[in-house]
């Protein structure tokens, strides 16, 4: 492990016996980490930031759906790059919300398992902090307010908080927080679902929440990000599939994926062999004999063979 900032990042990148570099953060970084290594055509894949968006129907299952989405807003703090942090609610989704916050007032902070762990330093609560403070004097409501556990101590912390926008310009559901915060949305059609997700600069992650496979076949195709799921909030993509942002977006520079077979192709060379060889004289034999050697039938010649 090597601890330091800009010289370290340098020095890995520069290096001559560095062949390839990977990077997780946030996009700024993520992006001169690749404009630095492809300069010295080195293989780079810099993952980006995220603000991943769930889309809830009112066919889905209510309280799964619920739980899902309070485990993936609220679950390591919210300071993971699959977390949830825009909440869509698609027409009349009954007690849908009221589900959600019902689940977010019950978890406590704590080190404990199933309680929301601390952040990561006091720049990331304050970050926090002045989001939900900017947004509260615009007008969001705060259904679940997460501020008064930035009191607890020792270390750094911010309670689970659910805030319902309708302004869809509001920063809260643009910038990514990081931390345990979900900010609601309620829009009228798919399509405008469908925008909203799409006009994110980020493309790491998306999920929709239904009970109706052509629902959900019908919001997939037209998610832009790299890694989507249903009735799943946090669609972490299992082997042989690759964890990775979508191309052309501020969640993903460079080649390949981190894992599955993207790591395979990032992290080895593949190298082709073209040869040929003279046929051996059993072959040959076998050939001439109508696959027959020393009168015996050759069974472990399969071609042909259905």
């Amino acid at each position: 492990m090597v601890n330091g900032a800009v010289d370290a990042v340098n020095a890995l990148c520069d290096h001559p016996e560095i062949a390839a570099v990977s990077f997780v953060g946030s996009s700024n970084i993520a992006e001169l980490v690749y404009q630095r290594c492809r300069a010295l055509n080195k293989r780079c894949l810099a993952l980006g930031g995220a603000k991943n968006h769930l889309v809830a129907l009112n066919d889905c299952d209510h309280e799964a759906a619920a739980r899902d989405i309070a485990a993936s807003a609220f679950g390591c703090a919210g300071q993971r790059c699959m977390a949830a942090s825009v909440l869509l609610l698609v027409g009349d989704t009954g007690d849908l919300l009221d589900r959600v916050v019902a689940k977010a007032q019950a978890l406590e902070l704590g080190t404990e398992s199933g309680k929301v762990g601390a952040i990561i330093d006091q720049r990331s609560r304050d970050k926090m902090h002045g989001y939900v403070d900017r947004a509260a004097e615009s007008g969001a409501k705060i259904l679940v307010d997460g501020r008064p556990g930035a009191a607890r101590s020792p270390g750094y912390w911010f309670g689970p908080t659910v805030m319902v926008f309708t302004d869809k310009t509001q920063e809260c559901l643009h910038d990514e927080i990081f931390g345990p915060v979900l900010s609601v949305l309620r829009v009228s059609s798919w399509e405008e679902a469908i925008e909203i997700e799409n006009n994110n600069p980020y493309g790491n992650a998306a999920s929709i929440y239904t009970s109706v496979g052509a629902n959900a076949e019908w919001f997939c195709d037209r998610f832009r990000a790299g890694m989507l799921g249903v009735n799943i909030g946090v669609p972490v993509p299992r082997e042989p599939f690759a964890f990775g942002g979508m191309y052309g977006t501020r969640s993903k520079f460079g080649d390949m994926d981190i894992t599955g077979d993207g790591a395979l192709e990032f992290f080895t060379d593949r190298r082709k062999i073209t040869t040929r060889y003279g046929a051996p004289q059993q072959a040959v034999a076998m050939e001439n004999g109508n696959g027959h050697a020393n009168g015996h039938a050759d069974h472990a010649n399969f071609v042909g063979r259905m």
